[in-house]
């Protein structure tokens, strides 16, 4: 392939950005927003509201209290909170210390928990005060490197009644926060709000190769592994990115379900404050009644969410009859969006506002975006993004495919990651001598460049030889109304060693034939495989389930799945 021909499909004035643009950090980049917009809204959380001025101050507390706590440049902090204004405090004060950040899902159970922070080496965690009474007490003796436990609340930025209100309504989580042996033991409201630290921003020297996150990757193999992107890592991919959708300082109001903890919401977040843009902070993304209340009280310019967030707000019939005028974008990312459910959601919002972007933790997170103001294809991630080359190749041979062929989607530019930490085995494995991020997804490249993703490598089911991708099988079977959810998986084929048999997980629309048999759905279902898929795609096996595990981001969980 080499030549980069789908930049023909680029919309008019999209050129390469000068890569001296990403020669600095992310706190550097950001510096000048705070003396911009000093009292314009950060954050708006539940009603309450904190200014650029207010997040620049309390970011600055917090980092010189790691500094005072003994951290130093280059330690980790794990923040293990859902999307309160505490998480965007500490991940601001993290970097200002020169410190690592690494989101550790608050849905993790305790063993994960203790994985990810040894695996980190982390020597400083912000948590909620409920999970320090149920899991970091439980785990603060095998951590003999952490130095430095903060809790926050749910409730640490409402106000007081509603606070209190809250946890006795048994809203608000809470947990006793006690000692802990060997380590020092804080309260976040304490470190913001009191005069004990100062105000004024360290001086921390820090240049483009220093590593600002740890971010674990799901993985759909082995425990998770932790990517490490450097400040030029995350820096060029917000450049680039705002660049590609003409994203303006000053010029916008956002709204995402997507947890900080996860790189999708970090970076959303990134460019919030780099933008000076007022951010509607989400922190139960379930919750898709509050999060009707928040559009329509704020009326966001962006949305950002995973797919199953878009679905579930279509099911919420006060979603369907919000004022979306002002909205200019809709973006979704990090799973499938089935075209059907695409269509759904633009009747909804307004034609051509839905943007499907692609990326993954590795590549910080973007690599691909349909164009924001030419041609979108629906069901497509679009079109390699600005100072990125991308080749699919054979997953067996490693040779370049031909094109509109399947093949690896392999990604190289300035956002790929500096490696796996502590890994150097596996990110060999992953980032090749020429530099290009084999992502396992298998995608396809059509004549104007635009990438089609078909499948995960480890989702591909093999059915006597022949490859089944489960997304193409998902996509079909969706158009059958009486499927809310599905998800396909393989599992081995007791009569053909090697060979799998394709099953699929179905969740059914409520409103659909209340008077129909289960056996009679079944057979419909099937009846419109056999019509629209080759008889080694159609599934042997449907299972209809309550509802279909989700990952703690809100994507598929075909792990679980598997298991069943």
């Amino acid at each position: 392939m080499g030549e980069q021909f789908w930049r023909k499909s680029y919309d008019p004035g999209l050129k390469d950005l000068d890569p001296s643009a990403w020669e600095t950090n992310f706190v550097d980049a950001v510096r000048p927003v705070f003396k911009k917009f000093p009292n314009k809204t950060a954050f708006a959380y539940m009603g309450t509201e904190i200014t650029f001025e207010e997040l620049d101050l309390y970011s600055n507390r917090f980092a010189n209290m790691l500094l005072a706590c003994g951290l130093q440049k280059g330690d980790v902090v794990g923040i293990n909170l859902p999307n309160i204004p505490e998480y965007a405090i500490a991940w601001l004060g993290v970097l200002k210390a020169g410190c690592v950040v690494s989101g550790v899902s608050p849905l993790l159970a305790a063993d994960g928990m203790r994985y990810q922070l040894q695996n980190s080496q982390a020597k400083g965690l912000v948590t909620l005060d409920a999970i320090f009474a149920a899991r970091v007490t439980e785990i603060a003796g095998d951590l003999p490197e952490l130095k430095v436990v903060v809790a926050g609340s749910v409730g640490g930025f409402l106000p007081a009644i509603k606070r209190t209100l809250g946890k006795l309504l048994k809203k608000i989580p809470s947990g006793k926060v006690t000692p802990l042996p060997g380590k020092q033991v804080l309260q976040f409201s304490q470190i913001i709000k009191g005069a004990q630290y100062a105000s004024t921003q360290p001086d921390v020297k820090m240049g483009p190769d220093d590593i600002a996150y740890i971010q674990y990757t799901g993985g759909t193999t082995g425990p998770p592994k932790g990517a490490m992107l450097s400040h030029r890592n995350a820096v060029s991919d917000l450049l680039i990115t705002q660049k590609w959708v003409g994203w303006e300082q000053g010029k916008g109001l956002a709204l995402s379900g997507f947890p900080f903890f996860h790189i999708a919401g970090l970076f959303f977040c990134m460019n919030c404050v780099y933008l000076g843009w007022t951010q509607v902070l989400i922190p139960n993304p379930r919750d898709t009644k509050h999060i009707c209340k928040e559009i329509e009280k704020y009326r966001p310019t962006a949305l950002v969410n995973v797919p199953s967030l878009f679905q579930m707000l279509l099911t919420e019939p006060a979603f369907k009859s919000l004022d979306f005028s002002n909205l200019e974008i809709c973006i979704s990312a990090a799973a499938p969006f089935p075209e059907e459910s695409q269509k759904e959601l633009e009747a909804v919002v307004g034609k051509g506002k839905l943007l499907e972007v692609y990326g993954m933790t590795e590549t910080s997170p973007l690599s691909a975006m349909n164009p924001a103001k030419g041609k979108k294809k629906l069901g497509s991630v679009g079109l390699p993004l600005l100072n990125t080359d991308v080749r699919l190749v054979d997953t067996e041979t490693g040779a370049e495919v031909e094109q509109g062929q399947p093949g690896e989607i392999c990604v190289k530019g300035p956002q790929v990651m500096v490696g796996y930490f502590n890994k150097p085995e596996e990110t060999r494995k992953a980032i090749d001598a020429e530099g290009f991020m084999h992502t396992g997804d298998v995608g396809v490249m059509d004549e104007k460049g635009y990438i089609t993703i078909v499948d995960r490598t480890k989702d591909m089911i093999i059915v006597g030889g022949f490859k089944v991708f489960s997304v193409k099988v998902e996509e079909v079977l969706s158009e059958h109304p009486a499927i809310d959810m599905i998800a396909i998986t393989g599992k081995p084929n007791p009569n053909r060693p090697g060979s799998e048999v394709v099953k699929a997980y179905v969740t059914l629309n409520p409103s659909y034939g209340q008077d129909k048999n289960k056996e009679a759905i079944k057979k419909e279902i099937l009846d419109l495989a056999k019509e629209k898929l080759t008889p080694y795609e159609v599934p042997k096996e449907i299972i209809f389930m309550d509802e279909i595990p989700l990952t703690a981001v809100g994507k598929i969980d075909k792990k679980e799945l598997r298991k069943l």
